[in-house]
């Protein structure tokens, strides 16, 4: 059986005088890019240059939504009721889908940011919400969420199409979970390392938790992250290397 996944990346998240991560390196080696929509990250300007960036290279674009937030960059928790994280789901996708219609194409997937997702990730009423937005702006939207999580449960009971997503850089407790970012053994340094934790994601649907277990995971997304020091070299390497194991590097397809 012909192994696929698609390769995505947090993009548009420069703002202002200031520029963050390698959008325009990084786009050749992804397939789906996520654009941040302005409260946690980005603007309208950079909105717009993204767009333009993502259909120059063939790539899917999605929507980035996060916590008004920009201080703090969207990893901050907020204690929003499920109203209120509907309403700023819908308002971040409504103002990326306007740069996207005036070009003629259309949005592609949604995926949260930061604390918006990993909160979703557990809680069932903040999936719900961000489910129902994305259900209420675009039927044909593909929501991404953790592999495994309450995101993806929610997602489907909408009837939407949902993307597992994996991570390369970060290491897994028992239960299937990111380790915690302010645990020493969160992220996975060597690019090595991590490339082979995502070959086998893709081809066994198993990761080595931090204590050693091995954990089912499904695995249809593979998120890389652009604003790291080795952010391109690190991009190259995965796709290279999935490319050695014969794991086709492709977007989602959308609903018919």
């Amino acid at each position: 059986m012909l192994v696929k996944i698609d390769i995505n990346c947090d993009m548009g998240e420069s703002f202002g005088a200031y520029s963050i991560g390698h959008d325009q390196e990084i786009m050749p080696y992804i397939t789906s890019a996520n654009i941040a929509c302005g409260f946690h990250a980005g603007d309208p300007d950079v909105m717009k240059r993204t767009v333009h960036l993502t259909m120059e290279h063939g790539v899917k674009m999605g929507a980035h939504p996060g916590f008004q937030d920009l201080a703090g960059f969207g990893r901050r928790n907020m204690a929003l009721s499920p109203e209120e994280v509907y309403s700023l789901v819908v308002y971040q996708i409504g103002a990326l889908q306007a740069f996207v219609n005036i070009e003629g194409t259309a949005l592609h997937h949604v995926k949260p940011h930061g604390a918006l997702y990993n909160m979703a990730a557990s809680n069932e009423e903040m999936a719900s919400a961000i489910a129902a937005a994305v259900k209420d702006v675009d039927t044909s939207l593909i929501l991404y969420g953790l592999a495994g999580s309450k995101l993806i449960e929610a997602g489907q009971k909408a009837g939407l199409k949902t993307a597992s997503e994996v991570f390369a850089d970060r290491t897994y407790t028992r239960e299937g979970m990111l380790t915690p970012r302010r645990l020493p053994n969160a992220l996975i340094e060597n690019t090595e390392e991590a490339a082979a934790q995502v070959v086998r994601m893709a081809k066994e649907k198993k990761v080595r938790a931090i204590d050693g277990i091995d954990v089912e995971i499904q695995a249809d997304t593979v998120c890389i992250h652009g604003d790291g020091p080795h952010a391109l070299s690190f991009a190259r390497l995965i796709r290279t290397k999935l490319q050695e194991e014969a794991i086709e590097v492709c977007s989602i397809a959308m609903e018919e």
